[in-house]
């Protein structure tokens, strides 16, 4: 008997149409972003002439000299990077440890706490409210008015809540109960250690969260040196609009190919830090979301 089962015709042409299929799927997803590197390195007049980019055919970087020199982009990343890391650590402060209190069925009132985080998901009190409540706390014009409104995904809730009810067994508890073990003790040692897919994901749905941060810092920040980078590169590209009103034609035109350069340079420099992320958590993504499902 051979040590492989043969594979079928009929398998055989499954396996080329379905390859066929993802591969087309994938050209058609990764294009764009390659368009876009492509294109914020190249003559913005071959970029606008409509041809399709598979190379820089002429090579522009005048879009990146001019956003590298503000300063207030580097602020910006500084204040991005430290949103991200410091509120994704709350996050998980905050998050895991209701989540895994949440998956214990020992839990006196367990399924009212859970209707009333779930209750939020649905309704809000909309966005007076919430500014009168942030601004009263003094969230206003710091670095915790991006980090402490936010601090608890409910939704990431109940995703780590689901993740440990189907992962962790009750009898794995009670083995650690007859062993000495505490709840505690079982939560840092045994819970966490084997919940490595979902922090990882967890960690990345904060993590991406905090770096697009927009909304918030338009809200409570006033001081130009809390903008987390997506405000600062929104500033950039419109203060680049207004300098390209007014002057002769050649510096405006000038301005004009520059700012469509800087377009494009811009969203690389906004999507670098998280495209280089998710490589490292990638392996974790697809099995700890489809752990965290509600299983039928």
């Amino acid at each position: 008997r051979p040590a492989r089962v043969k594979q079928m015709s009929s398998d055989r042409w499954f396996d080329i149409i379905n390859n066929t299929i993802l591969g087309i799927i994938a050209i058609i997803v990764l294009y764009p972003l390659y368009f876009v590197l492509v294109a914020s390195v190249t003559d913005p007049m071959v970029v606008n002439s409509g041809t399709m980019l598979l190379y820089p055919a002429k090579w522009y970087t005048r879009g990146y000299e001019k956003i590298f020199a503000y300063r207030s982009l580097w602020m910006g990343y500084r204040n991005s990077l430290i949103y991200m890391v410091l509120g994704t650590a709350i996050n998980l402060a905050a998050t895991i440890p209701g989540a895994y209190a949440l998956s214990r069925k020992d839990f006196v009132g367990r399924g009212l706490v859970l209707k009333l985080f779930a209750f939020t998901m649905f309704f809000s009190g909309g966005l007076i409210p919430s500014y009168i409540i942030n601004t009263s706390l003094g969230l206003q014009n710091n670095l915790w008015a991006m980090i402490l409104p936010g601090a608890l995904s409910v939704w990431n809730l109940m995703i780590s809540r689901t993740f440990f009810e189907s992962t962790l067994p009750e009898e794995l508890l009670d083995a650690a109960h007859i062993d000495g073990c505490n709840d505690f003790t079982f939560f840092f040692r045994m819970a966490l250690p084997l919940s490595k897919a979902l922090l990882a994901v967890i960690v990345l749905y904060y993590a991406v969260g905090h770096w697009n941060a927009f909304f918030n810092a338009i809200i409570y920040l006033r001081n130009q040196d809390l903008f987390p980078l997506q405000v600062v590169l929104r500033d950039i590209l419109l203060q680049n609009s207004l300098e390209a009103v007014g002057g002769d034609l050649t510096g405006m035109y000038e301005k004009v190919m520059r700012g469509e350069s800087m377009k494009y340079a811009l969203i690389i420099v906004a999507s670098a830090p998280v495209i280089m992320l998710y490589p490292f958590v990638q392996k974790y993504f697809v099995k700890g979301v489809m752990v965290g499902a509600i299983k039928g």
